[in-house]
């Protein structure tokens, strides 16, 4: 089973740079989780919402073209919930869970703390909600799956210049530091389960700065699993060559 999550920066923009239909055929993900998808469903034609062979599910929040997120899944889940459903904080359009018999599969556009102290506090008070969620839900003991952009990068081999960024949303110690409370809760950072040394792997680059071209980017994108799903697991890599959106997508294969 094929899974790949992608924040799109806007789905509308990579259609019509011709870059969406074409992955979705040549990648030909069993499940693929997008963030930022900046729509609304009225907005978008039905072979979007729903392409051929794939169940669309998408979530928008209050504020039009702004954050958002879709689950195309080729197999029909056994159950869907989006946003507050979830964790009370999101109306941003940011969480969907699909449910499928084996696992659990969240896909989430974590909040960006970049826009000033406020946004970095709400940025924290989701990671601590949803984190006190995965661990509330993971006691009942499905194993769960949680992918998409988290906004932080975990360790210094995670971006291309960390001295230079420790006062920057996305690497500060109090966003690195959930990310190591997840780790320590037993949370396995699947690309890090298969190349625990590789450098130079990111799935963000700045395109102000034509970051993308000198490869200075940052690993922001991931797929986290719980302890049970490690003996599933098969391969976990970043599609660095796949443009259309500022980030790659990242996959996941797992041998249910």
């Amino acid at each position: 089973m094929k899974l790949v999550s992608w924040n799109v920066n806007g789905i509308r923009a990579i259609v019509k740079k011709n870059a969406f239909f074409e992955y979705l055929e040549q990648s030909d993900p069993d499940i693929l989780c997008l963030q930022e998808t900046k729509a609304h469903e009225d907005q978008l034609d039905e072979t979007l919402v729903m392409p051929p062979g794939y169940y669309g599910y998408w979530h928008a929040g209050e504020r039009r073209g702004y954050s958002g997120t879709a689950t195309l899944t080729k197999k029909r889940p056994i159950r869907v919930a989006r946003g507050t459903e979830i964790i009370p904080l999101d109306t941003e359009g940011r969480v969907i869970l699909t449910e499928y018999r084996d696992f659990l599969l969240y896909n989430v556009y974590f909040p960006n703390g970049g826009q000033g102290r406020e946004r970095l506090e709400y940025k924290l008070r989701f990671y601590d909600e949803i984190l006190e969620h995965f661990e509330r839900v993971r006691a009942q003991g499905k194993p769960i799956i949680f992918t998409g952009d988290v906004n932080t990068a975990h360790k210094e081999i995670d971006l291309k210049n960390p001295k230079e960024n420790e006062n920057t949303s996305g690497f500060l110690p109090v966003e690195r530091a959930w990310i190591d409370r997840l780790v320590e809760l037993g949370w396995v950072d699947t690309f890090r389960y298969f190349h625990p040394d590789e450098p130079d792997m990111y799935s963000w680059w700045d395109m102000r700065t034509r970051a993308r071209e000198r490869n200075a980017g940052w690993r922001i994108d991931y797929f986290f699993v719980t302890p049970d799903l490690v003996p599933v697991l098969r391969d976990a890599s970043i599609e660095m060559h796949v443009m259309g959106s500022d980030h790659a997508p990242i996959v996941l294969v797992i041998d249910l």
